[in-house]
Parts: C-alpha cells; structure tokens; sequence
C-alpha cells in the first residue's frame, strides 16, 4: 500500500512504530521500498555519506535535487522526504517556498523537511499552504552544528528542554505533518511525543517516538568515518564488501576472473575467416 502523509498520521493514531531510513540512490531506494519501510528520507547527510563532506553546509540544492529524483524512482510504496539544504530556506519564506517546490517538481519529492523551531514556522506556514507536506526536524539540527559545537545531545536542561517543547508545538500548528526528533533525551522525547496529534520521528531519542530513522550506511556499517551513540548496526554490509573487492582484486591479477563461464563464443569456422 502506497505510504502517504494522511496514513503516516493514522498510524500515530492506531499506536503503529513508523519506520524510516536514508536513501540517495535509485538501486538502495527500491531496495528499501521492497522491504516495506513506510518513509524514505533523501537527507542532507548525502553531504558525508555520498559526498565526503565533513558536514552538510556544503550541500546544495542541485545535490538535493539529482538524488531525490534517483530515489523517487525507485520508491513505489514509501513516502519519498528530501531534505531541504542549508540556506535553501533560512533567508527568507519567499526562497522557502520557491526551493520546495523545485524539489517537489524537480526532485520528484512527495514531502520536504528543514530544521528548526518557532524561527522557521513562517516558512512551515507557506511551504505547507503552498500544498507542500513539510516535516519538521528538531534537537541536533545538523545545519546547526557550528552554533551547537558539535554533536551534542540538546535539552538536557530546563529552558532548553522548555525550548524544545515549544518549539514542536509551533511546528505543529504551522502545519508540520511529523517532527523528526534527533539526540534528545528519551524521557523528553516520550513527553514531546504525548504532547502532539503529529507522529515524532526519532534518531538518538529512544523508543518512546511514533517512529524511528537511521542513515542506511550506518546501519549496515558502511560508513565509519564518524558513529553516533544511537546507531545499531543490523548488518556488517561494509566488511562484505571491502572482502568482495578484494577478493575481485585479487582474480583479476591472478587471471582467474574471467573464467570460461562468463565469456562469449564464436564459431571456428567464422574465426577462421579473419586471419
């Protein structure tokens, strides 16, 4: 059954786990979609992940944009978020919009996310009236890590946790359809989640959320540059691959790949014609 906004909020409503992780590739996309995830999330994370970037400031619209539409194309069943990159939608709710729509139209997008609180509900707001799903992302705001000084798990304390509480409620009545929720305390994500009609999506916030999401590299243990805390490995995908490249490195010296299996044939008499 095809994943929508309107049944990601249903099943918040009938208490069902929402499942989500990263994808930025047509071939990882269907992949995920064929195991039944309900929601795919183009992030900006592409920017370390499939870019090499030290963070994701440096990810740009037309990154966004190139992935997304790989993704859209291979997702039948999930519900394909793109992120919204740095300063795509900061300056002004005019570019907010304008840049959403470009990833609904060019990127193939079914709903974008940005992040912030109280400050982005205007753009929220217009984004959302424009008839563009938004979701909302709160706690470690990666686009915010200089101003953060890290990854730094936030609302550890009473104004910040305040904060917090604030600011997805605004989200919410901006007109956020899910809030993702990333390195909060779990208690305050169990309390932030109660307090809304809207599903939280966790990362680094405990079990207590409407749903979980992880970067799909991490979680198969294919990227080791940096590992978060919260990140479960499923699978060692990363080890079986670096032994099956090598093992293909080590064929093709030795002359053993290709074996006789794998080539094509010509008749003798035909061969025979060309010397």
């Amino acid at each position: 059954m095809k994943n929508t906004v309107l049944t990601i909020k249903e099943q918040k409503i009938k208490g069902e786990k929402i499942s989500m992780l990263t994808a930025y590739d047509y071939s990882t996309a269907k992949l995920i979609d064929e195991a039944g995830i309900n929601m795919i999330l183009v992030g900006d994370s592409l920017g370390n992940t499939m870019l090499g970037y030290e963070d994701t400031i440096s990810v740009t619209m037309e990154d966004m944009i190139h992935h997304g539409a790989a993704v859209a194309r291979g997702a039948k069943n999930a519900l394909v978020v793109v992120d919204m990159p740095f300063m795509s939608y900061q300056p002004a709710v005019y570019d907010a919009v304008v840049n959403a729509g470009r990833l609904m139209k060019e990127g193939r997008a079914e709903a974008v996310k940005l992040e912030g609180g109280e400050a982005v509900c205007p753009q929220v707001k217009a984004i959302v009236d424009a008839g563009i799903p938004v979701c909302a992302h709160l706690g470690l705001t990666p686009q915010s890590i200089n101003v953060f000084g890290g990854h730094r798990v936030q609302g550890k304390t009473e104004d910040a946790a305040k904060k917090l509480i604030a600011d997805a409620k605004a989200v919410e009545e901006a007109g956020a359809f899910a809030v993702v929720l990333e390195c909060v305390p779990a208690k305050l994500a169990e309390l932030v989640t109660k307090e809304l009609s809207i599903p939280t999506i966790g990362i680094g916030a405990g079990n207590g959320c409407d749903g979980q999401v992880l970067v799909y590299q991490d979680m198969l243990g294919m990227f080791s540059d940096f590992t978060p805390k919260f990140v479960k490995r499923f699978e060692n995908i990363g080890e079986i691959m670096k032994n099956a490249f090598a093992a293909y490195d080590s064929e093709v010296k030795a002359g053993t790949f290709p074996g006789k299996e794998h080539e094509y044939t010509i008749a003798d008499d035909v061969l025979e014609k060309l010397y």
